[in-house]
């Protein structure tokens, strides 16, 4: 089943398949083609405070493991947060660590919002 993912907090745009958490993510890419990939890299903290795994994290494992999505936004606010995830998949795609043909762009592909509680 092809999927558009997106991993954050804000709310999931329409045509998007939303996780939460890098566990998550991780579990919808290894069992689903994946077209576009729209990564955040804060996600928040635990019931202790402590801060969750991270995009980053994400894209680390990603290059660790070969998971790939057809194309590949990053969408955070976090400025250092995204140079590192995009620079990563870039030396990943260079290095053969993920697919050579993996679109990979330092943009948002869709407009972010929150629901108001």
């Amino acid at each position: 089943m092809a999927q558009h993912l997106s991993d954050d907090l804000r709310d999931i745009p329409i045509g998007f398949k939303g996780a939460r958490t890098i566990e998550h993510a991780i579990s919808i890419m290894e069992q689903n083609t994946v077209h576009m990939l729209s990564l955040d890299h804060d996600l928040g903290v635990d019931e202790e405070g402590d801060l969750l795994p991270t995009g980053y994290d994400l894209v680390k494992y990603m290059c660790e493991n070969g998971l790939r999505a057809n194309r590949i936004y990053i969408h955070t606010d976090n400025v250092v947060g995204r140079e590192n995830m995009y620079q990563t998949l870039l030396a990943a795609r260079r290095r053969g660590f993920i697919d050579n043909d993996i679109e990979i762009y330092r943009y948002s592909i869709t407009v972010n919002r929150y629901t108001e509680s």
